[in-house]
């Protein structure tokens, strides 16, 4: 049948039961029907696969269709087979099938009867499948997640690169591939290794208009924002991205104790587990599921309604393609990245060890996610700029992003960005944006030594900003147009046709200034307070004098009733109930009901008083993964084991055993060490560290150390002050 002949819009009718095509479907499947080789580029939920399923089920022959997920061939098989009567239509080969199955396959082949057959790569490089495909009739072959060719592409398959050889032996066959994110660059190295230069290529736009992009700072109170996220979209459906297991099965329990449904899902699981936590999510038995990268490959949920990325991902083609599983009906979602730069050292570590060519090609894509998380400019705009598409100010989906609706002050940087081109422009298209950078400031290195670029007079010319400005303006007039990335030595930054003309004819260009993220820990308490507008210095005042009262009633210092994290925790979580306390930083079941009442009652009629609305969901119950540890340690120093084996016991060092016995006894749970002390200090000096502490402000183990200058070590001190918080304070 030519193309000419076959009414597509029937058969589309016939086959999927739809009245009309999806976007660029139409054009995609009449090219592949007469003959060319095509490429299509279309983001997940566009409807890939129907332009190649079409076109095999009404044309002549056998249609090869590569692909590297066998669990999503599976998935297709049986979507095609439920279309038509016959079982044969659709197969699999690959090395799950048995003989007699592979017997059965090539026999449905010869007949005729397939017109679909899905293989992972690893299989087509078999000599005897070749020989066997060689004398077949075959329509076309189809690759599907074309980026895998390309070591650019964020899912690189070396056996993916071995294709167009084996194609090539299978005689003059159309090529079609396909893929669901391509940078420019993955773009021109997939046409480039399946030797299709003149391919019809079509691109689909990137952009997402019904989603929403926010990047949070990630601070020590992670899940707390998480839980209060979910909470705040009760009864819809969410997948929250870790990157590893441990992570993965952590933040699921906790949520599960915090009254949200969700499961764990990641390759460490049985097939079976996966399986079912997989179905209850689409079932919807549970609302979140909490997943590595494994999850999502073929999940064809519509309504996702929020995806949350805990850990930043590693390119960002992964972030599209994690993202673009939320709203896929076209309805609300929100896609929430938690960003630290902590975390982007730890990729970077993990990176290390890898080879250099790989590693180079890994922290370039990293640097792009790094890019897209500290950028003021509208996150849309940058997002479809890396996959080349550009973005109108009023396009659609316009407002949905949290950088366009807080926006940054902007600031005139026209003589800023006349010094940046022409600095690009004098050092002769040579250097990536650090080195460019490095001249504006007047920083030496050795590449820019080796090109003598410090003995320039432009060298040094923006020192009176510095590299984080520099920075922010590079990504900003990239995405604008007036430089661009070279795609063949990846990274070199080079003038465009649009920047030699802002050279002639200069204009205003207004410049936002990136986010800053504080990383350090007392911040990261303060900024998630403020993050959730309720770091109440007023309150925390009124907790204080409080803890003084109740300290001087008791003839104990104030540290021994509530130590001042506890405090800050209850400035930011405002408990009204012995139980709510009792989940708050540092304080246990103990301690809450031995002090409790005073703190609750005040911070009850703060509450009442000031109009808080308060954060009730703010209060996260922890897992209990600790509570085995505690219970092992209580139980043991009740029988007076040696610290040393309970330590050895529980795998933990001694700082390790102290920091737990020092949560257990700050809690309100006493320990009778008098037992171990008793072994280390005479009874003077046990008198000594205890008078101390009695007198003290505050029970820092370095002001200790300071005041009895190398008379105790810092274990001696650290077990006194459990043995004196045991006594007096439970």
């Amino acid at each position: 049948m030519n193309s000419s002949e076959i009414d597509i819009h029937k058969e589309l009718k016939k086959y999927f039961g739809f009245n009309q095509f999806k976007g660029l479907q139409e054009m995609v499947i009449k090219s592949i029907i007469s003959g060319n080789n095509t490429f299509v580029i279309m983001p997940t939920g566009g409807g890939k696969s129907l332009c190649y399923q079409l076109p095999a089920l009404i044309q002549d022959g056998t249609a090869i269709v590569v692909s590297p997920l066998i669990a999503l061939m599976k998935n297709q098989v049986d979507a095609i087979r439920s279309l038509s009567h016959v079982d044969g239509i659709a197969h699999v080969l690959n090395s799950s099938l048995t003989k007699t199955e592979i017997t059965q396959v090539k026999k449905d082949i010869t007949s005729g009867l397939t017109k679909l057959l899905y293989v992972a790569p690893e299989s087509l490089t078999k000599e005897e499948y070749v020989a066997f495909l060689k004398n077949v009739p075959l329509s076309f072959v189809a690759i599907d997640e074309a980026h895998c060719i390309s070591e650019w592409g964020h899912d690189f398959r070396p056996e993916y690169r071995n294709l167009r050889h084996i194609i090539k032996q299978l005689g003059d066959v159309p090529i079609i591939g396909l893929t669901a994110t391509a940078t420019p660059k993955v773009q021109e190295d997939i046409l480039k290794n399946l030797d299709m230069p003149n391919a019809n290529t079509f691109k689909a736009s990137f952009n997402r208009p019904n989603l929403f992009y926010e990047v949070r700072t990630k601070t020590k109170n992670v899940e707390a924002d998480i839980i209060r996220f979910i909470k705040q979209h009760k009864g819809k459906s969410g997948i929250i991205y870790c990157l590893s297991r441990k992570k993965v099965e952590a933040i699921a329990q906790v949520l599960q104790v915090n009254g949200i449904s969700a499961v764990p899902y990641h390759a460490g699981l049985d097939a079976k587990t996966r399986a079912k936590h997989q179905d209850m999510f689409l079932m919807e038995d549970v609302e979140v599921v909490v997943a590595t990268i494994a999850f999502g490959m073929g999940i064809d949920k519509p309504d996702v309604r929020f995806v949350i990325h805990h850990d930043i991902p590693k390119s960002l083609e992964s972030y599209y393609q994690e993202t673009g599983r939320a709203g896929r009906d076209g309805g609300e979602g929100h896609c929430l990245a938690y960003y630290s730069y902590k975390d982007v050292e730890k990729l970077e570590k993990f990176m290390s060890g890898k080879p250099v060519a790989e590693q180079e090609i890994g922290f370039a894509l990293l640097q792009e996610v790094v890019a897209y998380a500290e950028t003021s400019i509208s996150r849309r705009k940058f997002l479809l700029h890396y996959f080349g598409e550009e973005f109108a100010e009023n396009g659609d989906g316009a407002d949905m992003d949290d950088n366009v609706r807080n926006p940054k002050t902007k600031i005139e940087a026209k003589d800023q960005v006349m010094q940046l081109l022409k600095v690009v422009r004098d050092t002769r298209h040579l250097y990536k944006s650090k080195e460019i950078i490095f001249t504006l400031i007047g920083k030496v290195n050795a590449v820019i030594k080796a090109h003598r670029t410090d003995t320039q007079s432009f060298f040094g010319s923006g020192e009176i900003f510095e590299e984080r400005y520099w920075m922010a303006l590079i990504r900003q007039v990239l995405v604008d147009g007036l430089l661009s990335k070279d795609i063949e030595t990846y990274g070199i930054l080079k003038i465009t046709e649009k920047g030699l003309d802002y050279l002639d004819k200069p204009t205003s260009f207004m410049m936002s200034e990136d986010h800053e993220y504080n990383e350090s820990e007392d911040e990261a308490i303060v900024t998630a307070a403020k993050s959730t507008g309720v770091a109440d210095e007023a309150l925390m005042v009124m907790l204080r004098d409080l803890r003084k009262k109740v300290a001087k009633k008791l003839s104990v210092p104030p540290f021994v009733v509530f130590q001042d994290p506890s405090l800050e925790d209850m400035a930011l979580k405002y408990p009204i109930s012995i139980d709510e306390l009792s989940n708050v930083h540092g304080v246990g079941e103990g301690k809450a009901k031995k002090y409790g009442k005073e703190f609750i009652d005040l911070i009850k009629r703060y509450v009442e008083d000031n109009d808080v609305t308060r954060p009730d969901d703010l209060v996260v119950k922890s897992t209990g993964a600790n509570s085995a540890n505690k219970l092992y340690i209580i139980q043991n120093i009740d029988r007076k084991l040696s610290l040393d084996d309970i330590a050895s016991a529980k795998g933990l060092t001694m700082d390790l055993l102290l920091k737990e016995m020092e949560q257990i006894v700050y809690s309100g749970t006493k320990l009778n060490i008098k037992y171990w002390v008793d072994e280390m200090l005479d009874e003077d000096q046990q008198e000594e560290i205890y008078d101390y502490f009695m007198d003290s402000e505050t029970d820092k183990i370095e002001d200790a150390l300071k005041e009895f200058d190398g008379d105790y070590d810092i274990d001696e001190l650290r077990l006194m002050r459990i043995k004196f918080i045991s006594e007096v304070a439970n």
